[in-house]
């Protein structure tokens, strides 16, 4: 009889002891650990980059060079390069932009500030090829996010062979 008494008591401490584990475990008592996270420094990203390293070249090579000029485009404009623009244009610029390229997308009314630009006027269609790519590839200060960590440069070089037939359609 010692013997059952015992285990009950080891086994009614051991469920208890649990009891009390699962409250803590599945938030119905919850404890408010010290987080220091609001006091110390944040910055946005990409705020004060480190600059490139002398005599390097960036991982898309030397066509993102800084202070290089607009690059060249070396991709022709057939109907592959086209088609991959227009599909890669639908997923990161229609939204703003719209599907024909006039500042008309579903978030431009909600762009209060700046209007996403109209593509297919003279002002855009008029740049350089190189031109269009670096503003894809760097962005538009507080106007356009930097797409260059989102496509690669032959993606970026056929989104700019789509924008120059937007120019067609209009």
């Amino acid at each position: 009889m010692r013997l059952f008494k015992q285990l009950f008591f080891v086994i009614m401490t051991v469920g208890i002891l649990g009891g009390i584990g699962m409250l803590f475990t599945y938030d119905v008592i919850k404890v408010e650990w010290p987080s220091y996270m609001e006091t110390q420094p944040s910055f946005r990203p990409m705020e004060n980059p480190l600059p490139v390293p002398a005599r390097s070249i960036p991982v898309e090579g030397p066509v993102s060079i800084p202070n290089m000029g607009a690059p060249e485009n070396p991709v022709p404009a057939d109907e592959t390069s086209v088609a991959r623009g227009a599909q890669l244009f639908s997923i990161h610029c229609q939204m703003c932009h719209g599907p024909a390229g006039e500042g008309n997308g579903q978030i431009a009314p909600f762009l209060v500030n700046f209007k996403p630009a109209n593509l297919t006027l003279p002002i855009v269609q008029d740049k350089s090829d190189g031109a269009l790519f670096l503003t894809v590839t760097n962005g538009v200060t507080d106007r356009m996010p930097a797409l260059n960590e989102n496509l690669t440069v032959r993606e970026r070089w056929d989104i700019i062979n789509f924008i120059r037939t937007l120019k067609a359609a209009q």
